[in-house]
């Protein structure tokens, strides 16, 4: 019986956590600018979800808990990370300097990255969340809990600052803060 319960907890982890795989992977790679830092975190992050998913609610928001989840885990590897001592990475900085290519009125994906790095951590968090991921705010104000009007207003600085940070770049003219109901003039 035993064999057979863990044959169904498996299947039904896969059912509900897997198809979430892609938009995790793309959070952390977008909070840790660092593909294999992403890889590291979203496989810590499925670990300790397949441990806790006895305490999953079914019916309840999956994508939400595992986001949950996934925020911890990056919050625990930054921390991991900070206290290691700097490796020398010179071949690698020195393969970045030669290879990136301007682009004319446009944002490059490492400006991009740069600037949500220079953040700071709850905005980027927020950031990621609304704008990457699609949560809505009620969603948002859950997973990190806080007031839904803390998200909102969390959230418009962040924009202001990644705005600022990339000084009002062609990709960024037009991004505004969401419309929540309708706005009077």
């Amino acid at each position: 019986m035993g064999l057979l319960r863990r044959n169904r907890k498996r299947e039904e982890f896969e059912a509900q956590a897997v198809p979430h795989l892609d938009s995790l992977y793309r959070t952390a790679r977008r909070a840790l600018g660092d593909p294999s830092r992403a890889d590291d975190v979203v496989q810590d992050l499925y670990l300790r979800a397949w441990r806790s998913f006895d305490t999953f609610e079914p019916g309840t928001n999956c994508r939400a808990w595992l986001f949950k989840i996934l925020l911890h885990c990056i919050h625990d590897h930054r921390r991991r990370w900070l206290s290691r001592p700097p490796a020398d990475d010179s071949d690698e900085i020195l393969g970045r300097q030669t290879a990136p290519e301007p682009v004319p009125a446009a944002v490059t994906d490492e400006e991009l990255l740069q600037a949500l790095d220079r953040l700071p951590e709850q905005s980027r968090e927020i950031l990621l969340l609304a704008d990457v991921e699609g949560f809505a705010y009620k969603e948002i104000a859950s997973l990190l809990q806080i007031r839904i009007g803390t998200v909102m207003s969390r959230l418009s600085r962040a924009r202001g600052k990644l705005r600022e940070s990339l000084n009002g770049s062609a990709l960024l003219r037009d991004w505004g803060p969401a419309r929540v109901g309708s706005a009077s003039a």
